[in-house]
């Protein structure tokens, strides 16, 4: 096998699992939402403003960032944008459960902070020569140096950018001590 045939492979794979994952979510995410409120109302306690918005806003998020990623299509754009919604939620949820996401009953960060370090660095690799970018010749702003400043500002600037536009974190709970 050549070099750039296993690197290939090793984008495609890493392109198509968190592709998988993001749209499992989101598919999750979907039957959430036929179900009730309860993802909304979630989303509200989370300080998010607009329960019923965030939980659309998510949802087809996920459900479009997944194919979008796994077919190799604007990588950079599509690995910041898992940047984001993992940081999003290691910010909202995650940040104070402890870094285990196995420890029970809390949800740790590790997971997705994991997924967002990946989606920065795999974003500034680029798709590789099997993916949609490739065949339809939109390697211009996929340099590394350039892919890397655009999955950088997807991930962190639209998680910044997100946040103060909508997150309003809940006062903490007063202490019985």
């Amino acid at each position: 096998m050549r070099v750039q045939d296993a690197l290939n492979f090793a984008l495609l794979l890493a392109r198509v699992w968190i592709g998988i994952v993001m749209f499992v979510h989101g598919w999750r995410h979907v039957k959430a939402l036929r179900s009730g409120p309860g993802m909304a109302n979630w989303l509200g306690s989370l300080g998010l403003r607009n329960g019923p918005l965030q939980a659309q806003l998510l949802t087809w998020s996920e459900v479009l960032v997944g194919p979008v990623l796994a077919l190799g299509l604007l990588t950079p754009v599509a690995y910041g944008a898992v940047a984001s919604l993992m940081l999003v939620a290691f910010i909202t949820n995650h940040r104070d459960k402890g870094f285990f996401i196995t420890a029970r009953p809390t949800e740790g960060w590790e997971y997705v902070v994991t997924l967002a370090v990946l989606g920065i660095a795999l974003g500034t690799v680029g798709p590789g020569e099997w993916s949609l970018d490739h065949a339809l010749d939109l390697s211009f702003p996929f340099e590394p140096n350039k892919a890397l400043l655009i999955a950088a500002v997807v991930g962190i600037g639209g998680t910044a950018l997100y946040l103060l536009t909508f997150w309003r974190p809940p006062a903490p709970a007063e202490s019985s001590d």
